[in-house]
């Protein structure tokens, strides 16, 4: 089942698509500045008993010419994986006409170190006949940001940073890098790189340092941090200061979500979505959004509902 965790790592990438150059460039993959990306369907189910699902489908459109690029996130060794990353590419080369690379971005060494071997999936007597070799962003290929400098002039790269240094002993110094980056930019798009790197760094000492940080300023009072805080008894009256701003993230959050897996949202769970204030029953809504079948079913359990 896909979880947070993994729902961050790809979502980076959606929210700010030029991420994609610097990545490229860091795997010494020469691309140009594209001219546009658009974000495309993630179905590739054919047959319907057997679903398909890539994390994120885009088409670049570059000086070059148009390609396609399937990201995904992975958190652990999967043997299944490789076939089903190659029938994501040949089903989106066939279904676009266009050429395809796969992006998987890793949070730890040695999943990335697995990832990026070339999978021979033809027999062993003609091995050429098909074979697949991913591009792989991990802790070896993504900056380390510490200098707060650097973090602030360029916030998706320091977000990914942390994500795919989640387990690396400079993890703190980056945390506190991001952290004092997000103080200087737009309040609304500041909770929602706060709320990716909560959910990419997973469970753990990382995660509990992001939150402390978050902890020491009440703007960014949110998640499992809101939810400690508020059991200690140290944010009375917080919840009636939350903005509609930060409501706004992320009810925009979740509506993305659902959009980015193909999910359509009639026009009644729209206006539920849209309309509701209250952080606890959203940031529910936000976890399932990654794995709901439906918009039906983002409901389904909601006591608050």
């Amino acid at each position: 089942m896909v979880g947070s965790q993994h729902e961050a790592l790809h979502r980076i990438f959606q929210h700010h698509p030029e991420m994609f150059a610097r990545a490229f460039h860091a795997l010494n993959v020469p691309l140009g500045d594209p001219s546009e990306v658009a974000l495309l369907p993630t179905d590739l189910t054919e047959i319907r008993p057997l679903e398909r699902r890539v994390d994120t489908l885009l088409r670049f459109t570059t000086p070059s010419g148009k390609f396609l690029l399937l990201v995904e996130a992975q958190g652990e060794d999967d043997p299944d994986k490789p076939s089903a990353w190659a029938y994501y590419l040949a089903h989106a080369h066939a279904k676009y006409r266009l050429p395809a690379v796969l992006l998987v971005v890793c949070h730890d060494r040695r999943t990335a170190e697995w990832a990026a071997r070339t999978a021979q999936l033809g027999p062993s007597f003609w091995a050429g006949s098909l074979t697949m070799s991913p591009l792989v962003l991990g802790p070896d290929n993504v900056p380390v940001v510490t200098d707060p400098a650097i973090a602030a002039a360029d916030v998706p790269l320091a977000t990914l940073s942390a994500m795919t240094h989640a387990k690396d002993p400079c993890i703190d110094a980056i945390l506190k890098s991001l952290a004092a980056a997000l103080r200087g930019i737009d309040e609304e798009d500041a909770h929602v790189f706060a709320e990716l790197t909560e959910l990419g760094l997973g469970i753990g000492q990382a995660a509990e340092t992001w939150r402390h940080l978050m902890s020491l300023d009440p703007s960014f009072f949110r998640s499992e941090t809101s939810q400690r805080l508020r059991e200690e008894g140290r944010t009375v009256g917080l919840a009636e200061g939350l903005t509609k701003g930060k409501t706004k993230a992320v009810v925009r959050s979740i509506l993305d979500i659902l959009d980015a897996r193909s999910i359509e949202v009639p026009p009644d769970a729209h206006l539920r979505i849209t309309s509701c204030e209250d952080q606890d029953v959203l940031r529910a809504w936000l976890r399932r959004s990654a794995t709901v079948p439906n918009a039906a079913d983002l409901f389904v359990d909601d006591r608050h509902a």
